[in-house]
């Protein structure tokens, strides 16, 4: 599995993230910043768990983020 996080209240809405994997991020039209899809907020972060074949996709979001505001990391299962 594999969790992206994003702060969202950061977001300067370059749409990088989008390009980088458009199933996964949108472009709001009620304040230009970009949503991470599925995303559950928790105290100003975003996240969703989703599975190992959005890995590099979103990986490539988090580089091209401008503001280093995208966050994934591996979640091994025990």
């Amino acid at each position: 599995m594999v969790r992206i996080t994003q702060q969202r209240s950061k977001c300067i809405g370059c749409n990088a993230c989008v390009e980088a994997a458009e199933y996964r991020w949108r472009v709001s039209k009620k304040d230009g910043k970009c949503t991470l899809v599925g995303g559950v907020e928790k105290r100003g972060f975003y996240s969703v768990l989703v599975t190992d074949n959005e890995l590099d996709d979103n990986i490539a979001a988090a580089k091209n983020c401008p503001v280093h505001i995208i966050w994934v990391q591996t979640i091994s299962s025990a």
